[in-house]
């Protein structure tokens, strides 16, 4: 199984590249106008991925923040297709911040962001391991929660 550093720093470095550099690139009609700043990315990659995976919880919520405000800018909510919370970036958010757009999701993404099926998440919420929202779907703190259980060794 790959290393999830390093696959959350390679998630990293092309999401920066392609969101970010490449437009510029493109709009000032020069890869020489970017080849500083990939140089810089190719660095500070492994350390975003280091601190939102290390043991500061505080410094990893925050590059978490950062890192998808300048990747996923909208005046809308964030609002990810349920198969983005299987990629590095999203696992690693969903541990560290939960859904940072809303206070309860669909049993369709709760399963996506635990990596279980939808009828997986209806078994845990009658079991009382995930807590239902009274507006429908799962409370997304009670999905961190779970997430903090499974990490810790707890199923």
């Amino acid at each position: 199984m790959p290393d999830e550093r390093a696959e959350l720093t390679e998630e990293l470095r092309r999401l920066v590249t392609a969101r970010l550099l490449d437009p510029l690139s493109i709009l000032l009609e020069s890869d020489a106008a970017t080849a500083e700043l990939q140089r810089q990315v190719e660095q500070d990659a492994a350390k975003w991925a280091a601190t939102m995976l290390g043991s500061d919880e505080q410094a990893a919520v925050h590059t978490c923040a950062r890192v998808l405000a300048a990747l996923f800018p909208s005046d809308s909510p964030f609002d990810p297709p349920d198969r983005w919370w299987r990629t590095p970036l999203g696992r690693v958010v969903a541990r560290r911040i939960g859904h940072p757009g809303t206070d309860h999701v669909s049993f369709s993404t709760a399963g996506a962001i635990l990596g279980i099926t939808r009828q997986g998440v209806h078994d845990l919420v009658g079991r009382g391991k995930l807590d239902r929202h009274p507006d429908g779907g799962v409370r997304t703190t009670s999905i961190r929660a779970r997430l903090a259980q499974i990490s810790g060794g707890t199923r």
